[in-house]
């Protein structure tokens, strides 16, 4: 039996990965992202070129999974922006900007996606953040967003365990993509504010996207049957200090 995913975020980095390895993996895979998508050529992946802060992409999403391939057995909640801004600096468009794109989409595609999941007693997988347990200097709305996704990963776990669905989250630390790059080019000194980084993480380096999609991919199959509700740390050790 093959199954089906919809991945949020899925153009680059951590979402790019989560759709190579879930495809190495016999899933086939509606991506979504607002960018264009790097999957031609491949039949077991459908891309959804949408902005998933749009009431109706989630919808749209969960229809083209179930339209073209008769199931909906995964969502993967990837899509985020960073802001990393003292607070003193954050306007009401930053607030307002990161709680359309990291907290509602989370919200609108889970409430999508939970009729069929329910049927196909899937699984969803959130990407929070260390940012979301911790706190980290000068990322107030940001964390705030990130604690979002944990508090609703382990409320949507009881809500529905009953039913089959399992819920998880990973919550990386710095990861090795643009995401993070293009943050810290807006730093005064980078070299410095990479160096911060890398003292932050007791193995001494970030996080790979594969090494977070390989956590994600754990969290949806079926070595992981006994798991729900848990926040899964990927991040060099850096809050085990």
């Amino acid at each position: 039996m093959e199954l089906t995913a919809v991945v949020t975020g899925a153009a680059r980095g951590i979402g790019r990965e989560v759709v190579t390895r879930l495809r190495a993996a016999g899933y086939r895979v509606v991506a979504v992202d607002i960018a264009p998508l790097p999957f031609d050529g491949d039949d077991g992946v459908r891309p959804l070129v949408a902005d998933v802060t749009a009431p109706d992409t989630p919808g749209a999403a969960v229809e083209l999974a179930v339209s073209t391939f008769g199931r909906l057995d995964l969502l993967v909640n990837n899509a985020a922006r960073f802001l990393r801004r003292p607070i003193l600096e954050t306007s009401d468009e930053d607030f307002d900007g990161l709680i359309a794109t990291n907290v509602r989409p989370v919200f609108r595609f889970s409430r999508a996606a939970l009729p069929a999941l329910i049927e196909s007693r899937g699984c969803i997988v959130n990407t929070a953040s260390i940012s979301g347990l911790i706190g980290v200097p000068n990322q107030s709305v940001y964390a705030m967003t990130k604690g979002a996704i944990v508090q609703l990963t382990r409320q949507l776990a009881i809500e529905f365990a009953a039913r089959g669905v399992r819920v998880n989250a990973v919550a990386p630390g710095a990861v090795d993509t643009g995401f993070m790059d293009e943050a810290r080019a807006a730093d005064s000194d980078p070299r410095a504010s990479l160096a911060v980084t890398l003292s932050n993480h007791p193995i001494g380096r970030v996080s790979t996207p594969d090494e977070v999609a390989r956590a994600i991919v754990f969290l949806a199959s079926p070595e992981s049957s006994g798991i729900t509700g848990t926040i899964l740390s990927v991040d060099g050790g850096y809050i085990a200090r």
